[in-house]
């Protein structure tokens, strides 16, 4: 079977349904659980007006069709400043490596800013799926810490790192 490749485009106004359908239990498990209808709306202007990094909605080359996000901000880390990533595929596209895909692109677009070093991505201890893209997409565990997502919900993590200038 041929690798279905992705595309990321851009996140647009239109693109609030995604943050709808990722909304569920399901999807929300590991990150603290569905947000208020009113969080949504914060979430999906703060994407559509991200100043550094940009969020994406990931689609799959040959279909057309939007298979989930992903995409990449800055934030403090340790002292300095870096880049952080995450995604979600829609239920009925996971397990077929489009998250993996997608994270390779993003490492490629992070490399390519050149604004930060190091791209980070924390997805919990227990979420393996996540874990697994990481270690697909090519970052480097660093080992567990405590993460705070969302806020006021501290969560064990892994500390997965790319280095975008090597």
């Amino acid at each position: 079977m041929d690798e279905e490749h992705v595309r990321l485009q851009p996140w647009a106004d239109g693109d609030f349904w995604l943050l709808e359908r990722v909304n569920s239990p399901e999807m929300t498990a590991h990150l603290g659980g569905p947000e208020t209808e009113a969080q949504l709306v914060a979430r999906h202007r703060r994407y559509v007006g991200l100043e550094r990094g940009c969020m994406y909605r990931v689609e799959s080359a040959g279909s057309g069709e939007t298979v989930g996000s992903i995409g990449f901000w800055e934030r403090e880390w340790r002292g300095e400043s870096v880049w952080e990533t995450g995604w979600g595929v829609l239920p009925e596209f996971q397990g077929r490596g489009l998250a993996a895909r997608a994270a390779r692109a993003v490492v490629e677009v992070a490399r390519a800013d050149g604004r930060h070093r190091y791209l980070h991505a924390f997805p919990s201890v227990d979420h393996h799926a996540s874990n697994s893209v990481c270690r697909k997409a090519g970052f480097t565990l660093l080992g567990e810490v405590e993460f705070e997502y969302p806020k006021g919900h501290w969560l064990t993590s892994h500390d997965w790192m790319v280095d975008l200038q090597g």
